[in-house]
C-alpha cells in the first residue's frame, strides 16, 4: 500500500463543538483512517463552536473520500467545504505574464510603444541579432509537446498535457530564472510539428521538446536542429541522460570502479534509452548491452528497426544474446528507463559484487528498490520517496541557462557531458555515500554550476564548429 502523499492532500473546513477533546478527536480519526495531518488552523471561533481547517495527505482520491466519510461520523463535527490542494494550486493556471516596463505616463508609453518602439524595430530589421538583446527572445524558450507521451499518463493529448507544460515552465523560472512558455500542438504529424515550431521560433532563444512519443521525437528533434539557429533540447532524452550519467559517475566513485571498465546493461531503447546510451559512450563506457521488450539488442536479432540496427552497431561488444536477466549475470551496472518489473531481486543478486542499479520507471520501477538494495551497493530511482532520486529537474534548468548565456545556436554531446560532470561535482567527496550520489533539486549550487559548465562547452563548441572541426564527443561506432 502506498504512503500518503501531499499530491493527494485535501483541506476540509470543519465546524467543531468547542470542547477540549474535539480537535484531537478529529486528528485521531484521520490518522486511524491512514491519513497524515500536515496542518490545522483555527479559522473562527464562537461561544459554542470553532471553525477548523484541517489539511491531510492521502493516498489517492478514493482514500480522500474515505477520510471525509469518517469525519462525517464524528459527533459534534459538521463538514463544510473540502478542497483538493493540488487542484486548488492549478486554479487559473500556474503562469502569468507581467510587464517589465512601467507605463506611468505619456513618456513611458511613447518609449514602450509608439512612436519610440519603431526605432527598436528598425534596429532589429537592420541587424536581427539585436533581437536577442532588445526583446524577450534573450531569455525565452518554448516548451513544446503534442501530448503523446506524458510521463505516467501516456497519450492524453495536447490540452490535458498543458498542466505538465505549465509546470515545466514554472521549474525553469524557479531554478534558472528563464521565461518559458508552454506550446501544446494539436497535431501528431511530424511535418506539421516541425513547420509550426519553425514558424514560431523567432520569439524564442531555445526549444525544449517534451513528452513527444518515440520514434517521432527523434525525427522532430533532428529536423528542428537542421532548420533552426537556436538550441533544440529534448528533455525526455537529454535531461534524463545527463542526470543518469552524473549519478553513475558518482556511484562508480562509491564502489571504486571506472566507467571504462564496467559492464552496463541498459533496459530501454526508446527516447530516453537512446540518449542515455549516447552519453554513456561519450563518457567512456565501452561495454554496454541494451535490451528492450524483445530481449537483448544484437546484430543477429531478426526484425530490428533502423534505430535498433544503429544501437546494435555501437553496443554489445561481447555479442550477448537472450533476455535482460541473462545479460545481467556478472554485470556491474543496471540502468532501467523502460517499464515496471523488468527484473527481480534475484537478478540483481547475480550481478557483479558492488553492483549499481538505477531503476527509473515511474511510478513503478523496473525492480523493487528495497529488494534491489539487498544485493546492490547503490540503488537509484526516479521516485522522491527513495534515496538517490534521478530527476530531470537537476539538469534542464542549468543546461538552458548555460545555452542562453552563451547565446548558443546548437546542443552537442560535449555540452551534455559537461553538464553531467558538473552535476556530479556538486556532491563533494566528503558528502558522497551510497544513499547520496546526486544533489537535492533544491541545492542552490546545482543550476549555476551546470550552467557555467554548459556555457563554457557551448562557447568552445561554437568556435570549434565554426572552423569545420568535428566535435570530439561523437558516439563511437563499431563495424
Amino acid at each position: 500500500m502506498s504512503a500518503p502523499s501531499v499530491s493527494h492532500a485535501i483541506t476540509a473546513r470543519l465546524q467543531v463543538q468547542a470542547r477540549p477533546t474535539a480537535v484531537s478527536e478529529v486528528t485521531t480519526a484521520i490518522e486511524q483512517a491512514g491519513g497524515l495531518v500536515t496542518a490545522l488552523d483555527v479559522a473562527g471561533s464562537g461561544s459554542e463552536q470553532i471553525v477548523v481547517d484541517v489539511t491531510c495527505a492521502t493516498r489517492d482520491d478514493e482514500h480522500a473520500a474515505q477520510i471525509v466519510a469518517v469525519l462525517t461520523t464524528l459527533p459534534g463535527v459538521d463538514i463544510g467545504r473540502v478542497s483538493d490542494r493540488t487542484f486548488a494550486l492549478h486554479l487559473g493556471g500556474k503562469l502569468a505574464i507581467e510587464a517589465k516596463a512601467p507605463l506611468r505616463n505619456r513618456e513611458d508609453l511613447s518609449m514602450a510603444y509608439t512612436p519610440g518602439v519603431a526605432r527598436v524595430c528598425e534596429a532589429i530589421a537592420a541587424n536581427p541579432e539585436e533581437a536577442r538583446r532588445l526583446t524577450i527572445k534573450h531569455n525565452m524558450i518554448a516548451v513544446v509537446t503534442d501530448g503523446t507521451a506524458v510521463l505516467g499518463l501516456g497519450n492524453i493529448g495536447p490540452l490535458a498535457a498543458l498542466p505538465v507544460m505549465e509546470g515545466k515552465a514554472v521549474l525553469f523560472k524557479r531554478f534558472a530564472d528563464i521565461d518559458a512558455f508552454p506550446i501544446c500542438l494539436d497535431t501528431t504529424d511530424v511535418d506539421e510539428i516541425v513547420e509550426t515550431v519553425v514558424a514560431i521560433a523567432p520569439v524564442f532563444a531555445g526549444i525544449n521538446l517534451e513528452d513527444i512519443s518515440a520514434p517521432r521525437c527523434f525525427e522532430v528533434e533532428r529536423r528542428l536542429r537542421e532548420r533552426l539557429d537556436i538550441p533544440v533540447f529534448h528533455d525526455d532524452q537529454h535531461g534524463t541522460a545527463i542526470v543518469v550519467v552524473a549519478a553513475l559517475l558518482n556511484a562508480l566513485k562509491v564502489v571504486g570502479k571506472r566507467i571504462e571498465d564496467v559492464r552496463v546493461v541498459l533496459s530501454g531503447a526508446g527516447a530516453a534509452g537512446s540518449a542515455v546510451l549516447g552519453l554513456l559512450l561519450a563518457a567512456g563506457a565501452d561495454d554496454v548491452v541494451v535490451g528492450d521488450i524483445e530481449g537483448v539488442v544484437h546484430t543477429g536479432r531478426p526484425g530490428l528497426t533502423p534505430s535498433l540496427e544503429k544501437t546494435a552497431a555501437i553496443t554489445n561488444p561481447r555479442r550477448v544474446t537472450g533476455s535482460i536477466a541473462d545479460a545481467l549475470v556478472g554485470a556491474d551496472v543496471f540502468i532501467g528507463v523502460s517499464a515496471p518489473d523488468v527484473i527481480t531481486g534475484a537478478d540483481v543478486q547475480r550481478m557483479a559484487p558492488d553492483s549499481i542499479v538505477f531503476a527509473l520507471a515511474n511510478p513503478r520501477p523496473e525492480v523493487d528498490p528495497d529488494e534491489a538494495a539487498k544485493y546492490a551497493a547503490v540503488v537509484g530511482t526516479g521516485r522522491s520517496d527513495h534515496p538517490n532520486q534521478i530527476n530531470n529537474v537537476l539538469a534542464f534548468p542549468g543546461v538552458f541557462r548555460g545555452l542562453l548565456d552563451a547565446q548558443s545556436r546548437t546542443v552537442t554531446d560535449g555540452m551534455l557531458l559537461a553538464a553531467a560532470r558538473a552535476l556530479a561535482s556538486v556532491v563533494s567527496d566528503t558528502e558522497l555515500n551510497p544513499t547520496y550520489i546526486v544533489p537535492s533539486v533544491f541545492n542552490p549550487d546545482v543550476t549555476p554550476v551546470v550552467a557555467k559548465a554548459v556555457e563554457r562547452a557551448a562557447m568552445l563548441a561554437d568556435s570549434t564548429l565554426a572552423d569545420g572541426t568535428p566535435w570530439p564527443f561523437a558516439p563511437r561506432f563499431r563495424g
